[in-house]
């Protein structure tokens, strides 16, 4: 092994000073800022000054998470953030070390000095490597969360466009609200969950998650809490963080969030609303039963607390359906319903739907004008003529037994590659499988091993920056044969850094 060249005396003082400065110095935990943005600012921030100058070795990620008093992978966030910039580099047994001043190429005025200035958060640089990756075709992807192509109903979606062409096609704006023949469709699927919403009352989305973006820049003040699960889908994207929304995390178990406690939550976060997966919860698969939505709707009201459901994966049931809706219990007006076709007819198409008290969803439509002025018309007949038909009915109904057989089949794997490795619960719907490690390991690590072997994978960090126990695994996108393949590759990954932490 090669003996590393000591530190020069030079060398020596700029490594103490940046410890120094950094006992001075702690992100700000009330920030609706990322921590690692904040890092990653504060560290431009002497780069840019001189105080740090090119050439200056870093201390170690441990040591850093130390100081920062943060966990490593949010140090790795940061830095990751940096390295893109070009700010700091890593070197071949000699760490990281400061590059130089930002790359700076363009004439004064470009685009590119904004890159880092909008009031939207870049996404984590996990999610943006997940998000580019996914087009790769050579990897497997064990954490994707949507169906995989062959469980779309491509034939059944030809045959809905070409009856289309026999129709007047709409190729002009819809009114705000979105198409009245789409809302109809969507108020009588709603109604088959218990959902009594009429068109009046339902705003068309380009997309459930638009709904959480609209929610967050017209009916949230700025620096309002959120009470969520977490772990939580809504970690992984930056939609109310960027609207300078703060998330306050409650605990989970198996019959979904935990009520006990949520009054005095409430009450010391000044929460202004609770957002909620209940029916198989993403990440983490869990179905909150009646009687906790009974328990949570009764605690809400008497609160005064909205809430805001999330229903995309409700209709993807594999057992037995779920309870009720938690707006199906609504008698105030308390609850806002988001439902989408993206997680079981087309992500492609770009439709989802919020439904709620008339004035607030006219308010929520106002501010959609003021984005895209409408979904896609001609998505929107697509979407109503599919309803209308019967063709949501009976392709979920198939998809449900396709998911069940890969269900089945990951759990017969995680038996045979996982035990004594992890531990993990069967899922009763939705896509996910929730493995928790039976050791901590270095998830960041983990995705770059995984990666290099040709596995992407979904970490438990995403969903909560403190997790380093848990991967997503989904059962709805890589096929049988790439689940077997992937699954066992994985458990041998695991297997070899637990040996090596």
């Amino acid at each position: 092994m090669q003996n590393r060249p000591p530190l020069s005396g030079s060398s020596r003082d700029r490594l103490r000073s940046v410890v120094a400065s950094l006992a001075d110095w702690r992100p700000e935990r009330d920030s609706p800022l990322p921590i690692y943005v904040q890092i990653a600012g504060y560290f431009r921030a002497k780069i840019a000054s001189g105080d740090w100058p090119e050439g200056m070795k870093l201390p170690p990620q441990r040591e850093l998470a130390h100081q920062l008093g943060v966990n490593r992978s949010t140090v790795v966030a940061a830095l990751g953030q940096l390295a893109a910039l070009g700010l700091i580099e890593g070197r071949q047994g000699g760490g990281t070390r400061v590059a130089g001043k930002e790359r700076t190429q363009e004439p004064a005025g470009s685009w590119n000095d904004y890159v880092e200035e909008g009031i939207h958060y870049p996404n984590l640089p996990t999610v943006q490597a997940i998000n580019r990756l996914e087009f790769r075709p050579e990897l497997l992807r064990l954490g994707t969360g949507e169906p995989a192509p062959e469980l779309l109903p491509g034939e059944q979606m030809r045959s809905i466009l070409a009856d289309l062409t026999r129709e007047v096609l709409p190729l002009a704006y819809e009114e705000p609200l979105g198409s009245l023949r789409l809302r109809r469709a969507v108020s009588k699927e709603l109604g088959r969950t218990g959902i009594q919403a009429g068109p009046s009352s339902i705003l068309i989305l380009s997309g459930a998650l638009q709904g959480i973006q609209l929610i967050s820049l017209g009916l949230l003040p700025k620096g309002a809490a959120v009470l969520l699960e977490k772990p939580s889908y809504l970690y992984s994207i930056h939609s109310f963080q960027s609207a300078g929304v703060k998330l306050h995390g409650l605990p989970m178990d198996e019959r979904g969030l935990v009520t006990e406690g949520l009054e005095a939550r409430a009450a010391r976060t000044k929460a202004a609303l609770l957002y909620t997966i209940p029916s198989f919860h993403n990440p983490t698969g869990i179905l909150m039963d009646a009687e906790r939505r009974r328990e949570l709707m009764e605690k809400t009201a008497a609160l005064g607390l909205p809430v805001l459901e999330d229903g995309a994966y409700q209709d993807l049931w594999l057992d037995t359906p779920p309870p009720l809706p938690l707006k199906a219990l609504d008698r105030n007006g308390q609850v806002l319903h988001l439902g989408t076709l993206s997680k079981s007819a087309s992500p492609g198409l770009r439709i989802g739907w919020v439904a709620g008290p008339e004035q607030v969803i006219r308010r929520l439509a106002d501010i959609k004008m003021q984005t895209d002025y409408g979904a896609s018309s001609l998505s929107q007949l697509a979407a109503a003529k599919w309803l209308e038909d019967g063709c949501h009915e009976r392709h979920t109904d198939a998809l449900r037994l396709t998911l069940r057989q890969r269900r089945d089949l990951m759990l017969e794997l995680l038996e045979r590659h996982f035990a004594g490795l992890a531990e993990w619960s069967k899922p009763s719907g939705g896509f996910y499988v929730w493995l928790r490690l039976s050791k901590p390991l270095p998830l960041p690590k983990l995705f770059r091993t995984a990666l290099a072997e040709g596995l992407l994978l979904n970490t438990g960090d995403l969903y909560d920056r403190s997790d380093a126990r848990h991967l997503r695994l989904s059962y709805a996108y890589a096929s049988p044969s790439g689940l077997e393949q992937g699954i066992a590759k994985l458990a041998e990954l695991v297997r070899r850094m637990g040996r090596l932490s």
